[in-house]
């Protein structure tokens, strides 16, 4: 199972009723301004629209935190200990655990499945569909390639992101590299990308080179990312922290092609004091 997005940030919950009902409140202003006993019927009707608009909307609120709770317990399972790779770490009280990878995949696709099946609002249907397809890799794997794929369309674009990192990283495991190198290509496309950075692509890109027998292309793109990271400055002109995959990518560098590292820029100083 593709290992990232399985922890979200709880959403800002915007307050639509306010939103669409200030624009009923100033059109309906000027139409019952001056009409006596009939404003006052009209604002009484009014009142009862906005209650009931209110209760729709607290409803649509309490369906949404259901649907992430159910999917917090359906990542839960996806997440339990398996016994035949447990650790020296005690699991959580009242963790579930399951015999093999295998078993845990298939309770975590059901449960998405059902997750995906009650709750048809977005995200939440599509988020469940792109973890139960990263599940089905390991107990269909056909079946998963397909749906991380139907997904890569989605129109929600973290979404389709995430489903091309996964597909990408399924393609790289199963040694189909051209595959796996268009998708990576695609996402370091993406400039600025919160979702998969295009450090995080580009370094997969060049892992992908290395395997196919691409040295200079892989030295190459490590070589830019690297070049890149140390030359990057933030609004305030400093240089900006190198990111997870830009510390990889020097010792990967230096390990595949030490003349080219050399050839990187100095290192800039860091602000310890900040």
């Amino acid at each position: 199972m593709a290992r990232h997005g399985k922890k979200h940030a709880r959403e800002i919950k915007r307050d639509r009723f306010r939103e669409e009902t200030l624009g009923l409140f100033e059109r309906l202003g000027d139409r019952l301004e001056g009409r006596g006993k009939t404003l006052l019927y009209a604002l009484g009707g009014l009142v009862l629209v906005l209650v009931v608009g209110k209760l729709f909307w607290d409803w649509r609120d309490g369906k949404a935190n259901e649907a992430r709770q159910a999917l917090g317990r359906a990542i839960e399972i996806a997440e339990s200990p398996v016994a035949s790779a447990q650790t020296a770490a005690t699991p959580q009280p009242g963790a579930r655990t399951f015999a093999t990878e295998r078993e845990r995949a298939q309770s975590a696709a059901e449960e998405f499945q059902k997750v995906a099946d009650k709750y048809s609002s977005e995200p939440y249907r599509s988020q469940a569909n792109y973890f139960k397809a990263t599940n089905l890799l390991v107990v269909d794997r056909p079946k998963g390639l397909s749906e991380l794929e139907a997904l890569t369309k989605s129109g929600d674009a973290r979404i389709a992101a995430w489903a091309k990192f996964a597909l990408a990283q399924a393609h790289e495991a199963d040694a189909l590299y051209d595959a796996a190198a268009a998708l990576y290509k695609d996402l370091a496309s993406v400039k600025d990308s919160p979702t998969v950075p295009p450090d995080t692509a580009n370094f997969r890109l060049a892992a992908v080179f290395e395997k196919q027998g691409k040295k200079t292309e892989a030295a190459d793109i490590l070589f830019q990312l690297v070049k890149a990271s140390r030359e990057a400055k933030g609004k305030d002109g400093k240089p900006v922290a190198p990111s997870s995959s830009a510390g990889e990518a020097e010792k990967k560098l230096e390990q595949l092609d030490p003349a080219r590292h050399a050839q990187l820029p100095p290192e800039p100083p860091r602000d310890l004091s900040s």
